[in-house]
């Protein structure tokens, strides 16, 4: 099915007539927004939406994350609201440390601990939003996690992440990857590329992202930093596994194997929940991304050495120049340090 998402084909065009439905939809939910049927509501602070119009990880939450890292240089107080995609849980759900990926999902709580900042979780991100705002007052924005489609929660600016995969075959669902028609973007929407050169004919940012080290996994948990040395000592280590649950787990095959890695890769399903370990008994080492450690308490892995490794992701040169024309738009009696 991705492939034909990606190319077109005869399945993707047997299902043409549900992506036609799919548009109509779409159509008349615009119209109830446009007439007031439907109504965007309002928060006592501005949002910032990083999404993407096509289905899948194109990299929304290392985006959020260095978009986290930019605020809080420029002495804005952000929080972070999100759906919690893959939660055991209803309701709202403010995150801690002391929290699970179970409770919150695996991306929240990885933003909580990298991000440093308050999350709010929930179905309802307008519910999470005035949740969030409530037990932290003295936040300046918000940010959401994906939301690009919940039309209900208001936006001051949107970050639209695309990777290699474009558009795909320019089809909605179920005919394509596409969660909405693609259209040009705004005056208040930036396009960030999570991919070597841009993927579609929108103007954009191209992200540079890399590895930035290893760090023992009960090491992680305790917040000390990855280390590169430590990456590359594993250079011709015996036994390693590499294992992802990502929505694309070869990108992260492919930078591992870029350093002169050598590994068994085990991809798994995106958001994978560890309820068991997925590698072999007796395995000598595994390699995990962020998004899988916050699953994985230190306890649980035995004699096997695992370790974190952590990725580094820049958005793209002029990107902080464009932010800064925005955060002045939302905050101009405000100083934006340079």
């Amino acid at each position: 099915m991705q492939q034909q998402w990606l190319t077109g084909g005869p399945l993707s065009a047997a299902l043409l007539p549900l992506s036609w439905l799919y548009r109509a939809l779409l159509a008349l939910r615009t119209l109830a927004y446009r007439l007031g049927l439907k109504r965007t509501e309002t928060l006592p602070v501005p949002v910032i939406v990083v999404g993407n119009w096509i289905v899948g990880g194109a990299g929304k939450t290392p985006t959020t994350l260095a978009l986290l890292d930019l605020l809080r240089a420029r002495g804005l107080r952000a929080g972070v609201i999100s759906r919690g995609y893959g939660r055991e849980v209803d309701g709202i759900h403010l995150v801690t440390r002391a929290s699970t990926a179970r409770q919150a999902g695996d991306e929240p709580l990885l933003i909580h601990l990298r991000g440093r900042v308050p999350v709010a979780v929930g179905r309802d991100r307008v519910a999470a939003a005035r949740a969030l705002v409530a037990a932290h007052p003295d936040l300046d924005l918000l940010v959401s996690d994906d939301g690009l489609q919940h039309w209900r929660l208001p936006r001051a600016l949107s970050l639209l992440v695309f990777d290699e995969r474009g558009l795909g075959n320019d089809r909605l669902l179920p005919a394509g990857p596409l969660r909405q028609p693609p259209d040009k973007p705004t005056a208040n929407q930036l396009v960030v590329y999570n991919a070597p050169q841009p993927s579609t004919a929108l103007p954009g940012f191209v992200a540079q992202r890399r590895l930035t080290g290893a760090v023992p996994l009960a090491d992680w948990w305790a917040g000390r930093p990855a280390d590169m040395a430590a990456l590359l000592a594993l250079r011709g280590k015996p036994g390693l596994v590499a294992c992802a649950g990502l929505a694309r787990p070869q990108r992260f095959f492919d930078m591992l194997t870029s350093l002169g890695l050598a590994f068994e890769p085990l991809p798994l399903q995106d958001h994978a929940d560890f309820s068991a370990l997925p590698w072999p008994a007796g395995t000598a080492g595994v390699l995990l991304t962020e998004k899988d450690a916050v699953k994985l308490p230190p306890e649980v892995v035995g004699a096997t050495a695992v370790w974190v490794v952590t990725l580094d992701f820049q958005p793209g040169p002029g990107f902080e120049a464009a932010l800064d024309t925005q955060l002045q738009r939302l905050f101009p009696t405000r100083w934006i340090n340079d």
